[in-house]
């Protein structure tokens, strides 16, 4: 039985392509998910334009946000069956043997391989999913916004984890991405006030964070915001921009013994000074990716409605109009775009 699938083919610009893919064959402890929804994640646009950073294994079915039915399930698998609600995490293939994996910290073994760049994702109707990496969705949960467990686990990371946020601070967030946005939510209910910068190309997204998350939208320099109660800057700032020259504008604006948590990431070199961190002395923190109690703990904001991911999807495309969806989010027209395959 074959299915659709959006495939990165080559590291060409444009090398993305439906094509017909037999459904996968599963392992003792894996399960064969009909995939209901998945996300189209920024990385997924990196590989379709060429400009990413990561090695590929072409080729390679995208789509690492993703949720649906259990459908198939492996001879060792225990206490999942036919017919769960799911969605998985990203680390495909790991070593359990690497001390970064015994520590529970999977998410940061150097031989980890995700869904969409290391093995097949999930822009398709059929993925093959370890069931270590399984999550339960419950029925309140529509899949189009469980699908975006994902990146509510990136900003989780990168905001509650990876930084030092009290209630009342303020806190600058560079990029209104997909990630900037959840970032800018994430630290919001943890009690900050929150600005989220971008340029004026961003003022759709800019808008989405302040309606829906009472955040200030800033195009432009937050020079000012940061330091408007004392001049000496923002508490803390999250950088979830791709381009290096952001960590320079979060490296002026934050307080001394402020903090940065860096989740954006992007190829280029820095350029600059990296005194002004020293003699401010500032915490400059990276956060990558999530392990399991992040996802159970997002899973409980999402079905609470404590966060609510409806705000920034633009639109739910089946799977044969994959490359509209992809533009509109590449153009800016949309935040998020998720696909359904079936």
């Amino acid at each position: 039985m074959k299915s659709a699938a959006v495939v990165n083919f080559a590291p060409e610009k444009g090398s993305v392509e439906l094509r017909e893919l037999e459904c996968p064959e599963i392992g003792s402890e894996d399960v064969l998910l009909e995939v209901a929804n998945v996300g189209v994640c920024g990385s997924d646009l990196h590989q379709w334009t060429a400009d990413h950073s990561w090695p590929v294994n072409y080729p390679v079915v995208l789509g690492h946000e993703f949720g649906g039915n259990i459908v198939e399930v492996g001879s060792a698998v225990e206490g999942w069956q036919k017919g769960d609600r799911v969605v998985s995490e990203t680390a495909a293939i790991i070593d359990q043997r690497n001390p970064m994996s015994r520590r529970g910290l999977y998410n940061l073994d150097p031989t980890r391989k995700g869904f969409g760049y290391g093995v097949n994702g999930a822009m398709t109707r059929y993925v093959r999913v370890p069931s270590r990496i399984l999550h339960s969705v419950p029925d309140s949960l529509p899949f189009e916004y469980a699908c975006l467990t994902e990146p509510c686990c990136v900003a989780y990371n990168a905001v509650v984890r990876n930084a030092r946020i009290e209630p009342g601070d303020r806190v600058v967030v560079l990029g209104p991405g997909t990630i900037g946005i959840l970032c800018a939510a994430m630290a919001r209910l943890c009690g900050a006030e929150v600005a989220l910068v971008g340029l004026a190309s961003d003022r759709l997204r800019l808008e989405i964070a302040k309606e829906h998350y009472g955040c200030e939208g800033i195009v432009g320099s937050p020079d000012d915001w940061a330091r408007a109660r004392d001049g000496l800057g923002c508490d803390g700032v999250i950088d979830a921009a791709g381009a290096s020259a952001t960590l320079k504008i979060a490296i002026d604006v934050v307080r001394p013994a402020g903090w940065i948590s860096k989740v954006g990431w992007g190829p280029q070199p820095l350029g600059f000074n990296l005194d002004p961190l020293v003699q401010k002395n500032i915490t400059l923190q990276g956060s990558f990716s999530h392990n399991w109690p992040i996802w159970e703990r997002v899973l409980a904001l999402l079905t609470s409605g404590q966060l609510n991911v409806k705000p920034i999807i633009g639109g739910v495309w089946p799977l044969d109009q994959w490359h509209e969806a992809f533009e509109k989010m590449h153009h800016g027209e949309v935040v998020k775009s998720v696909l359904k395959p079936v």
